[in-house]
């Protein structure tokens, strides 16, 4: 085989399409470039080898971690609600909260233990401290928080030791926000794409999502008399909800596109409209002061902060089983390093 045939293709054949146009053939060409280009090959598939994944999708059972991360959301939240419902003098707006920040977050342990099989794979989390890790930091934070919203409940049952549960309640409250926050950092620090590259608002996303949470459940719970500041967090933490995770998606370029399809779809629109709705039912529960409008209004929270979650989660899962979307964010970040450099 001469040098002259495999630089024409390697087989001594001639690629179609390939040879030099002479004589007219190459006026006319030149002629409708003027026109626009003229695309010569197909558009790019993206695939690996043996029609295997660029990324391993995640492993975790849905009905856990997605659950794990909404009833972490409530718990943190709830106690928020609590602390404020105990130092403004609202008791019908704190217990509820006490509680429901107890059963929240011995749930969500429970559904993170089944996900890993057994509990020893939780307390092996806690043999160090890894600041640079969010599993670790996340691992110690509930190991501090649980037994304070335990501790808290529990005096709030018993109607004794009243000064222990209201530390308990308020140290439970600083924790509060990083417990309903920190798994968004988690999800962020994986490759998952549709994760990854919204670390910068998931954060945002969760603490509104987390708020609408812990006010629905106050709007059930509470009487409408002490429900005020839940009707108030509800408003705020779906402003926040809402607008960050708007703006996430606007950041986060291709890797938005799983929010939009199938399942996450459905899910986030139904989120959506439910807080919208729950958020509307809450302003104008305080105006009426109608017991049912407020019951319905803290569902339509409850199941709006949960359809998020939900749909954050399948959205991962999706973006991790289609090599595009991790193989063109990585290829504009080189572009952009080179045009920088």
């Amino acid at each position: 085989m001469s040098g002259s045939d495999v630089t024409r293709g390697g087989t001594g054949g001639e690629r179609p399409g390939r040879e030099a146009p002479t004589g007219a053939h190459a006026g006319r060409r030149r002629r409708r470039r003027g026109r626009g280009e003229q695309p010569m090959v197909p558009d790019a598939s993206f695939s690996s080898y043996y029609g295997k994944p660029v990324l391993n999708k995640p492993t975790w059972k849905p009905l856990d971690i997605a659950g794990y991360l909404y009833l972490g959301g409530l718990a943190g939240a709830s106690s928020l609600l609590a602390a404020g419902g105990q130092l403004t003098g609202r008791p019908g707006l704190a217990a509820p909260a006490k509680l429901g920040a107890a059963g929240a977050i011995s749930l969500s342990l429970a559904a993170l233990v089944h996900d890993l099989g057994r509990p020893a794979r939780f307390l092996n989390m806690l043999r160090v401290f890894k600041p640079t890790s969010p599993m670790s930091v996340g691992s110690w934070i509930l190991v501090g928080y649980a037994p304070l919203t335990m501790a808290a409940a529990a005096t709030e049952v018993a109607g004794r030791y009243r000064l222990v549960g209201s530390a308990a309640t308020v140290a439970a409250a600083v924790l509060g926000p990083a417990v309903a926050t920190y798994t968004a950092v988690l999800l962020s620090d994986t490759a998952v794409p549709s994760w990854h590259e919204g670390y910068r608002q998931l954060p945002f996303v969760f603490a509104g999502s987390a708020a609408t949470a812990a006010s629905g459940l106050a709007l059930v719970t509470a009487p409408a008399a002490q429900a005020g500041p839940a009707r108030r967090v509800a408003l705020l933490g779906a402003a926040l909800e809402l607008g960050a995770f708007e703006l996430m998606r606007r950041r986060m370029g291709l890797t938005a596109e799983p929010f939009g399809r199938g399942r996450p779809r459905i899910l986030l629109r139904a989120s959506e409209t439910l807080t919208v709705a729950g958020a509307a039912l809450a302003l104008l529960s305080g105006r009426l002061r109608d017991r049912r409008v407020a019951m319905a209004a803290g569902a339509a929270l409850l199941t709006g902060s949960a359809a998020l979650r939900f749909g954050v989660f399948h959205a991962g899962v999706a973006s991790a089983e289609d090599p595009r979307y991790t193989v063109v964010p990585q290829r504009e970040r080189l572009t952009a390093r080179g045009s920088r450099a």
